[in-house]
């Protein structure tokens, strides 16, 4: 897994209310355990008007070029309810996201995301609103996260976010709690050597 420090980007604005699992990446789609190749169905029924995914829908933000390379997705309440499937993060992560901005996110989601190096960003609402119609009025418009720091800037707003600091060091380190445990194992390897001699 890659680390996360600091992310600039173009954010995509797709304030959307109570976006499930299913909706994120739906179930025919649940055919592997590999975490690539998830990114060209996620939002399916959204973003497309086929089965098959040959005709984009010019409706949705995601087809817009303007906003092709993004890695922030702005969203709104809510974000991630439904099922615990972990191939919904999957498919964020294989599309290129790094980082959501959302009012709220379901719990097991926003754990899960954590897990795939996705940083869940939950704001007051009026402070996604803002971010979300800055990007829609000018998708040039870059956004700076600071993880260290724990800031989001659109260049004249910044907010604050809290996170975990155990969750924040797994970013910073580019680990999940597996691989967090495993930074650990002389000293597992210490104590099962004190233990069973």
């Amino acid at each position: 897994m890659s680390n996360l420090k600091m992310i600039s980007s173009i954010a995509i604005p797709f304030n959307h209310n109570n976006v499930d699992t299913d909706q994120l990446l739906p179930k025919q789609f649940l055919t592997e355990i590999s975490r690539q190749g998830f990114g060209k169905h996620l939002l399916h029924d959204i973003r497309y008007l086929d089965e098959n995914e040959a005709v984009l829908n010019p409706e949705c933000v995601l087809n817009d070029p303007a906003f092709t390379g993004a890695e922030i997705l702005i969203a709104g309440d809510n974000f991630g309810c439904g099922s615990s499937r972990e191939h919904a993060p999957w498919a964020i992560a294989d599309f290129g996201i790094k980082v959501i901005v959302a009012k709220s996110f379901a719990d097991i989601f926003y754990a899960n995301c954590l897990n795939n190096q996705i940083l869940p960003i939950a704001l007051p609402s009026q402070a996604v609103d803002v971010l979300a119609n800055k990007s829609q009025a000018n998708p040039c418009q870059i956004v700076t996260v600071d993880l260290p720091n724990q800031t989001i800037t659109n260049g004249e707003d910044t907010y604050t976010f809290t996170l975990l600091v155990h969750h924040k060091q797994n970013l910073l380190n580019g680990v999940d709690k597996i691989g967090r445990t495993l930074l650990e194992e002389a000293a597992i390897a210490a104590y099962e050597a004190r233990q069973f001699s």
